[in-house]
């Protein structure tokens, strides 16, 4: 590692593009998941996606990887859905498939894409496409407004248990699900700085740590990359200006 450098963890694979724009604003990324995806695949998985395939539902994705799942088994079918999305990332991945007229709805967290759903005032029932450690929060809201939700697990989170044996100036979170694993092996010093992809997953840090967090604006790697960048650009200028 580059000692004249920030060292910063990241918990999920980044482009290389991503990695030499930190480092070329003085951050030196490692990076060691602690969570992996899975596709769950089965004839009756199959049987139930071919199945809402050939209605016109709403459906409601709140990862990327629901979206991936899903779209590799529609066999090139492209249903007419009305689709609820989460996070920038999931967003590009079905108006890919689907096209851009698909999307009926779009927000940067749980709640708030669960408002967007309750207040078209015409969706009744909702297909969510989702995995196995889902949060509570859309279905509930969803359910406790009398829209009837039909989930459909598609993928499944495996938690790897790594452990960290050095100091990391900051840490990159882009799922709850990789929040909780880290943490139950892993300890941080009161120093270390943490990045969230959003509100969501900010909340879950919050349940481990006291420490700063700092919150994506949009959720998508790139624009947690550049807010990193910006902070630690400011705590230097910060320093600087204290030094004078």
């Amino acid at each position: 590692m580059q000692h004249n450098k920030i060292p910063i963890l990241c918990t999920r694979p980044l482009s290389p593009q991503l990695i030499a724009l930190a480092e070329e604003n003085g951050l030196q990324i490692d990076i060691v998941p602690f969570i992996r995806t899975e596709s769950l695949e089965s004839k009756e998985l199959s049987s139930r996606i071919q199945y809402f395939s050939s209605r016109s539902i709403t459906a409601v994705f709140t990862s990327m990887n629901a979206a991936e799942s899903v779209t590799s088994q529609l066999n090139g079918v492209r249903p007419v859905w009305r689709i609820f999305c989460l996070g920038n990332t999931t967003r590009k991945t079905l108006v890919k498939y689907f096209g851009e007229n698909s999307i009926a709805g779009f927000a940067e967290n749980a709640s708030a894409l669960a408002n967007i759903i309750i207040k078209t005032g015409v969706v009744r029932e909702a297909v969510f496409f989702c995995g196995d450690h889902r949060r509570d929060e859309l279905p509930k809201i969803l359910v406790e407004h009398r829209v009837t939700v039909d989930e459909v697990i598609v993928y499944r989170t495996i938690v790897l248990m790594n452990k960290i044996n050095q100091h990391f100036q900051g840490i990159l979170f882009f799922s709850p699900s990789a929040v909780s694993a880290f943490f139950s092996s892993n300890q941080i010093s009161a120093q270390t700085d943490l990045f969230a992809i959003g509100q969501t997953t900010a909340e879950e840090i919050k349940k481990f740590t006291n420490n700063t967090i700092v919150v994506g604006d949009k959720a998508g790697k790139e624009d947690l990359i550049n807010k990193m960048i910006r902070y630690y650009q400011s705590l230097k200028k910060e320093k600087i200006s204290n030094r004078n």
